[in-house]
């Protein structure tokens, strides 16, 4: 159950950098870069995919049948 919270909080986390970068964006230059925003966020998605490919191999997460 910790793993699937953990799962859920980077991808709050991910769509929260990607919102943040946003108004970049759309304005130009700001005092920090986007692409620390859009860094992060890459970031966060690699340790996500990771960690989801490390709970399909243990087996704490299932992925669901075939449905044929």
């Amino acid at each position: 159950m910790l793993l699937k919270a953990l799962l859920v909080c980077l991808l709050i986390f991910i769509i929260f950098n990607l919102f943040r970068a946003l108004p970049m964006m759309i304005k130009g230059q700001q005092a920090e870069p986007m692409s620390r925003y859009l860094g992060r966020r890459l970031l966060f998605s690699v340790i996500l995919f990771v960690l989801l490919l490390i709970a399909l191999a243990s087996g704490y997460i299932t992925p669901n049948p075939r449905p044929y």
